[in-house]
C-alpha cells in the first residue's frame, strides 16, 4: 500500500532523513522506532508532503505522490494524525469530527459517520457536545484519531499517539488500533512505547540519525533487547 524509496528530507541545510526505503502492506501495522531526533516524525511529514525540501519516491496505493500537494493524499485515502493533535478550540467534539469529512465526497453521510465513529470511541460518544479542547490529553488524542477516520482512509499515519497519556487511556488506544486493523485500516505508527507498539505490529523499522539501521518482525525485535537498548532507549 505504501512504498517509500530512497526518501530524503531537509530542514534548511540539515539533512534529516537520509535515503531511506521501506514498505507497508495492506492490512499491516508497521512501526517506525528510534530515539528522539532519529527522523521518525520528519519521515511521516515528508510522506504527507509537509516538508518543503525532499527527494525520492512515495508510492501510495499505486500513485506517486511525493511531489504533489498534501491534500491530494487525503483524496487517495491516506490520513495523518500529528503529535500535536490540532483539536480546534471553540468547536465541540461533534464539530471537530465533522471537519474530517468537509473535503470528502461522503460528507452527505455526516450524521451516520459520526454515529459509527462514536460507537468505536465510547468516551467521545459521551462528549459529542463538549468543547474538544476541554477534554484530557488522551481524550483529545482519541478525537484526533477519530476525526482522521471519518473519511474511512485506507491507511493512517500516527505520530506518537501515547505521548503524555495516562496508562488507562493508552490501554484503550492500543486496543483501538487492533480494532482498526481488524476492520481493514493499514497503520504506520511512530511510537516511543516500544513494547506496546511491537505488541500490535507486524513489522518494524529502526531509524538512527535519519537512516534505517535495522528491520525485522515485531516478534524478532521484541526478543532483541540489545537492539532496543542501542537504538530505542530514551
Amino acid at each position: 500500500m505504501l512504498k517509500v524509496d530512497r526518501l530524503n528530507a531537509w530542514y534548511d541545510r540539515s539533512h534529516v532523513v537520509q535515503d531511506i526505503s521501506f514498505e507497508v502492506k495492506p492490512g499491516e501495522i508497521v512501526t517506525l522506532m528510534g530515539r528522539n531526533g532519529a527522523g521518525k516524525t520528519t519521515t511521516l511529514r515528508t510522506i504527507m508532503g509537509l516538508v518543503g525540501k525532499r527527494s525520492g519516491s512515495v508510492l501510495f496505493d499505486g500513485h506517486e505522490c511525493l511531489a504533489s500537494a498534501p491534500h491530494t493524499r487525503f483524496h487517495l485515502g491516506l490520513a495523518y494524525v500529528p503529535e500535536d493533535r490540532r483539536i480546534v478550540q471553540g468547536l465541540t467534539v461533534r464539530e471537530n469530527l465533522q471537519l474530517g469529512l468537509i473535503a470528502s465526497a461522503g460528507r452527505h453521510q455526516m450524521a451516520e459517520m459520526i454515529e459509527e465513529i462514536a460507537a468505536i470511541f465510547p468516551r467521545l460518544k459521551e462528549r459529542l457536545d463538549q468543547d474538544g479542547t476541554s477534554m484530557s490529553g488522551g481524550e483529545q488524542q482519541m478525537l484526533a484519531i477519530a476525526r482522521a477516520m471519518m473519511a474511512k482512509p485506507k491507511m493512517i499515519l500516527l505520530d506518537e499517539p501515547s505521548e503524555g497519556i495516562m496508562p488507562i487511556l493508552v490501554d484503550e488506544m492500543f486496543h483501538l488500533f487492533r480494532k482498526m486493523k481488524e476492520q481493514g485500516t493499514t497503520i504506520l505508527l511512530v511510537e516511543q512505547n516500544v513494547e506496546r507498539a511491537l505488541s500490535i505490529s507486524d513489522r518494524a523499522y529502526i531509524l538512527d540519525q535519519g537512516e534505517i539501521v535495522h528491520t525485522g518482525t515485531a516478534d524478532e525485535l521484541l526478543a532483541d533487547r540489545e537492539i532496543q537498548e542501542k537504538y530505542c532507549a530514551v
